[in-house]
């Protein structure tokens, strides 16, 4: 029970692309920024939220995720350069 709530709450689409760690990563980070973004709009759609706060909340998100990319290609590049490539 606890098991389907948590897939219901949280759903995960499965990975297709090319299997390299870092686009796993980012994969796995995007579906939770959507998941969030969603959240965000929902409440504001509600009223629970004010847009200027749904909009301040989506944008730390954005730039979140823009980090982790970052992060992440960084690393990539890093690796292949390990590899003498």
């Amino acid at each position: 029970m606890q098991q389907s709530k948590h897939n219901f709450l949280y759903p995960r689409a499965r990975y297709r692309g090319a299997v390299k760690p870092e686009h796993l990563v980012l994969n796995a980070n995007l579906q939770e920024f959507a998941q969030r973004v969603s959240y965000i709009c929902n409440l504001q759609t509600a009223g629970k939220l004010s847009p200027d706060q749904a909009f301040e909340q989506i944008e730390s998100l954005w730039h979140q995720l823009q980090q982790c990319q970052a992060q992440l290609s960084t690393n990539e590049l890093e690796n292949l350069q390990g590899h003498g490539l």
